[in-house]
């Protein structure tokens, strides 16, 4: 399985890149109008539980990808769970796809409308749309260069990120008004839980660690420590920047900048500056999601196509042992998604899958556990956790976006046939 030459090794600095590039991306500069709405005042307490519920996860990830040593991550831990009904895998990793396509979409469309505004063309459509496009062609470029080149790309763009977010958070911290955080639970502790079950897309990019696990160097240690330390790391910055939003502007200017609304709270704090400032950190963040969410992708899809769960070409590979087709097929869809699709059914399908998916991957580890070493309490506990927030998000969209639920309904059952006609076709998952 290995093509990869031992200096192209990734070390604790790429995975954590990895992880925090994947989960700082568009969704955090999108989503804080979301989280105040929904939770008010206590919306920087949305994204601590949102950490928690990702740290469970995380805990299951770390367990089954020391275990089991490949690239298929979330699709190859079911398929161990449940050897004789390869079905499931194959729905799991053809929904996690699917996810992953509008994750990345809404990255690029992210990055076409801050680059817009910063050229002085804001809501200029056709502006935003080659931008969009021009990004996904970069980075599909960076990743059929190979490893090292994807890592330490990410490693430049992440780190610079933090240091543009930090620098904000900082400066930020001394303009809170405290008054501003009461009453805290305004809009109640089931608006919290609705705040959080529909952000949770701002957390999803930490499992795409897993998909470079033969990759890693020393992944004994590297792995659990990429994968906590870049939940850890993105979860602090996430509540910093909750506790500014909220407590230097009023609910209604958050909500009302909408997806703009870390760049306005930027505005009255560092003038126009803190505009282009956030701006930059928006380019940033948006840029190494696409990355980390592109090589980790590839890899898994490349595992599914070595085992028959989808198109053998998914696993044709360079000289360097990059998968190239499958690079360039989540390129495209991705594209199409950013120029077609809706951003709302995107986040609250990708909040919703990485959930499920994440379920998927808990049973697994519970059913596996006497192989993996894992605690069944710690397991249980965070899907149950996860199941209330999918419960939550059902929930609210069944009441104020019925539309969006049929359509996510029908395309989980859309994959779903798929998968299975698939496994049916080609019969050797198991292998």
């Amino acid at each position: 399985m290995l093509h990869r030459r031992d200096e192209e090794k990734l070390g604790l600095r790429e995975l954590i890149a990895i992880g925090v590039g994947g989960m700082i991306g568009g969704g955090i500069f999108s989503v804080m109008g979301i989280a105040v709405s929904m939770s008010g005042h206590a919306a920087p307490l949305s994204f601590v539980i949102d950490m928690l519920i990702a740290l469970a996860a995380g805990y299951n990830f770390v367990k089954l990808a020391l275990t089991f040593r490949d690239d298929g991550a979330a699709y190859t831990y079911l398929l161990r769970g449940w050897p004789k009904l390869p079905w499931i895998a194959g729905i799991e990793g053809w929904t996690l796809t699917v996810g992953y396509v509008g994750t990345l979409s809404l990255y690029a469309y992210t990055f076409g409308a801050y680059g817009a505004d910063m050229l002085g063309s804001p809501g200029n459509v056709a502006v935003r749309i080659w931008l969009s496009l021009g990004v996904l062609l970069f980075f599909m470029l960076v990743n059929l260069e190979g490893v090292r080149s994807a890592g330490v790309t990410e490693d430049l763009i992440v780190y610079t990120k933090i240091v543009i977010l930090g620098l904000f958070a900082v400066i930020g911290l001394t303009r809170v008004d405290a008054h501003r955080f009461f009453p805290l639970f305004d809009q109640g502790m089931s608006g919290l839980l609705l705040g959080a079950a529909v952000i949770f897309v701002a957390y999803e990019g930490f499992e795409l660690i897993t998909n470079a696990v033969v990759e890693t160097e020393d992944p004994d240690r590297n792995i659990p420590r990429g994968i906590y330390g870049s939940i850890l790391i993105t979860g602090t910055i996430y509540l910093v920047l909750a506790v500014v939003a909220v407590g230097t502007m009023s609910l209604a200017q958050i909500i009302q900048a909408k997806e703009y609304a870390l760049a306005e709270v930027a505005r009255p704090i560092l003038g126009n500056a803190g505009h282009l400032l956030i701006g930059l950190a928006a380019l940033m963040a948006t840029s190494s999601a696409i990355n980390s969410t592109l090589f980790g992708v590839s890899r898994m899809m490349a595992e599914m196509g070595a085992k028959g769960m989808m198109p053998a070409q998914f696993n044709l590979r360079d000289r360097r042992g990059v998968p190239w087709v499958a690079v360039l097929t989540m390129t495209v869809l991705a594209g199409a998604f950013a120029l077609f699709g809706s951003l709302g059914i995107i986040a609250e399908f990708s909040s919703m899958t990485f959930l499920l998916v994440s379920i998927g991957v808990s049973l697994a580890n519970l059913k596996l556990r006497e192989q993996t070493g894992a605690s069944a309490w710690v397991a249980v506990a965070g899907m149950l956790l996860m199941a209330v927030t999918v419960l939550a998000i059902i929930g609210y969209m069944a009441v104020h976006n019925p539309h969006d639920l049929v359509f996510i309904l029908a395309l989980y059952l859309v994959v779903g046939v798929l998968a299975v006609l698939y496994n049916r076709r080609y019969g050797n998952a198991g292998g």
